[in-house]
């Protein structure tokens, strides 16, 4: 094994890919071949020629998959589930489905970073160059006009490079946090970020909502593979990443072992808005709950989506404001010393 996972894509293709190999009729080995002479490169490759190896040998497509090293603990465990109940078609397609929309939402929320980054960077160019070149040229002007710009009434020009020293301090300590924030996100120290994050209410919302979708997500597969109501939640807790929500789900599995169903138990604790909680006991009692568990899926991932726009939203206008302002209010200091030397000339 090389270390190397597959991506979001890259698990939804294989997943979708198996799912449609086996409708058609094709055993695993032969779907694996198949794959493999697609020759598609990278990690894919590597983990496609070990998972041949194993299930030449004799094992399942889950303990394949297992040792080749590229694949997600959520990804192998609904594999296996699959295999256990008889379902594994339908697994797969789920997977397929699960991490096509996971990879939307990374997406978005790359976008979201990526943007508020750029404007950030070109905020301190600007400053920079305030600073180093248009600031200084006026100074120069002013001081071969005046003799000296600090003994004149012109003096106050200082306060533009005040406020751009100021700005241009703030922006670099917000960079700095950026990118101390990314470097512990992939370092694994995730829980701080996001400790720091639920701070705001809307980043809040944002986590939540996004452990909600997986856990749906998860549920929905694991009830889908035969799995009892209460192990299914307990396998699914695991798969939020949002501590908030692990803790809700805790209380509702306390609520199940005193005999409450899940959709009763989400109902009572507030898992849920009331109107979705609704829309889970309703579908429950008529024994459409994985049905609905896919629709609430839908909805909470529209939900991300609409919150990640929202910050953006936010934060878009804001930093294009502090540029505005501080940019402004430089030139209005340099510029109001030359028209009070018109006005003198006149």
């Amino acid at each position: 094994m090389n270390g190397r996972k597959l991506d979001y894509l890259g698990v939804s293709a294989f997943c979708e890919s198996m799912a449609m190999l086996a409708q058609a009729g094709i055993s695993t080995e032969e779907a694996i071949s198949l794959l493999q002479s697609e020759r598609s490169g990278g990690v894919l490759e590597h983990g496609l020629a070990v998972m041949k190896e194993q299930i030449d040998a004799g094992s399942g497509l889950a303990a394949a998959m297992k040792e080749s090293g590229i694949f997600p603990n959520y990804a192998l465990q609904m594999v296996e589930a699959g295999e256990s109940s008889g379902r594994l078609e339908d697994i797969l397609f789920r997977l397929s489905a699960y991490y096509a929309e996971q990879k939307t939402i990374s997406e978005k929320l790359r976008n979201a970073v990526t943007y508020p980054a750029a404007m950030l960077i070109l905020i301190i160019a600007v400053l920079a160059v305030m600073l180093t070149m248009v600031l200084p040229a006026f100074t120069g002007v002013y001081n071969n006009l005046t003799g000296s710009l600090a003994a004149s009434s012109y003096s106050y020009v200082r306060w533009a490079y005040v406020l751009c020293w100021i700005a241009l301090i703030l922006m670099l300590l917000l960079a700095a946090g950026l990118l101390v924030g990314l470097l512990l996100w992939n370092s694994g120290r995730r829980g701080a970020v996001e400790k720091l994050l639920r701070k705001s209410r809307l980043c809040a919302s944002i986590l939540e909502s996004m452990g909600m979708f997986r856990f749906t997500s998860a549920l929905a597969t694991f009830l889908a593979s035969g799995e009892m109501q209460d192990e299914a939640v307990l396998k699914s807790i695991p798969m939020t990443d949002c501590e908030p929500v692990e803790e809700k789900l805790r209380r509702c599995v306390a609520r199940m072992e005193e005999g409450h169903s899940i959709s009763q138990a989400a109902y009572e604790e507030n898992l849920f808005e009331p109107i979705y909680g609704r829309m889970l006991l309703a579908g429950e009692r008529s024994g459409n709950l994985e049905r609905v568990l896919g629709r609430l899926t839908g909805l909470l991932e529209e939900n991300c989506g609409n919150l990640v726009e929202r910050l953006v939203g936010i934060v878009d206008p804001l930093l294009s404001g502090v540029l505005m302002l501080t940019v402004g209010l430089s030139l209005l200091s340099v510029m109001l010393p030359l028209i009070g030397m018109m006005n003198s000339v006149a």
